[in-house]
């Protein structure tokens, strides 16, 4: 895939997709938004390929969107725009239901769009200086497609304030909202997001994309009701699958499973 402002790496099976226009310190346009939803549809079927890690090159995770866009767009049609915004809608939701586990790193700046790659993601981790802002009402604008996953993050309330307000929080304050799971020196960030992956690597393959399908589709399209056989269809059909199996079996047996060399 070449690729025109993300890069992405490799180191064994964790994959790093790192947001690389550092000179405006990450903004989103639409090539970018075109690149994050291809490499997340790539990645995310990639069978080589456990964990996810998004984080951004130069001084900033992600500025929100690119000014020079912003302009354009301004002098597009109605119908140019809600293109435009329904490929961005599907960019966010294609990191949220990315079968596979996601990491984002955030230092620098977090503004607009950078927070909904924040809250789409599995597991968010900043540095305690970064600065995170919902400012799109100050620009007489709505944060509309990453609303969805701010408003999952951290609750109804707790967003109207800081999407009303358009308040700069630390990254200390969004870990405490919720905004991201765990924040930390930026000088630790590295290290932390190697302990959080070798954690997630743990995990059998195949039970980390059901347990991500699972908690997918109890939030967001089963009712209670429908819960219960759901549940214990997915019960029966990991217990009974043959990694199930075998992960039983070497925990019984005292030993690693064979996803981790076991066996």
């Amino acid at each position: 895939m070449d690729n025109k402002t993300i890069e992405i790496t490799r180191q064994n099976a964790v994959a790093t997709i790192w947001l690389n226009r550092p000179e405006i310190h990450n903004a989103l346009n639409i090539t970018m938004i075109t690149e994050l939803t291809g490499a997340f549809t790539e990645l995310g079927s990639d069978n080589s390929v456990r964990v996810i890690v998004l984080r951004g090159r130069g001084k900033s995770f992600c500025a929100g969107a690119d000014l020079k866009w912003m302009k354009e767009a301004a002098k597009s049609s109605r119908e140019e725009n809600y293109n435009e915004a329904l490929r961005l809608s599907e960019c966010f939701h294609k990191i949220y239901s990315c079968p596979k586990p996601v990491i984002t790193l955030i230092h620098g700046a977090a503004t607009g769009g950078g927070c909904g790659l924040v809250a789409a993601s599995d597991i968010a981790i900043s540095a305690d200086d970064a600065i995170f802002s919902l400012s799109e009402v100050r620009l007489g604008l709505v944060p509309s497609v990453i609303s969805p996953y701010i408003i999952k993050r951290i609750g109804e309330f707790p967003a109207r304030e800081l999407m009303l307000t358009a308040r700069r929080i630390f990254g200390r304050e969004a870990a405490e909202r919720g905004l991201v799971n765990r924040s930390c020196q930026v000088r630790e960030l590295d290290q932390v997001m190697e302990n959080v992956t070798e954690e997630l690597l743990q995990g059998g393959p195949e039970a980390m994309v059901i347990c991500k399908q699972l908690i997918f589709e109890t939030c967001n399209r089963i009712s209670t009701d429908d819960s219960v056989r759901y549940n214990a269809e997915i019960f029966a059909q990991i217990r009974t699958s043959q990694e199930g199996r075998e992960g039983m079996t070497a925990f019984l047996e005292k030993r690693k499973p064979k996803w981790l060399g076991g066996g």
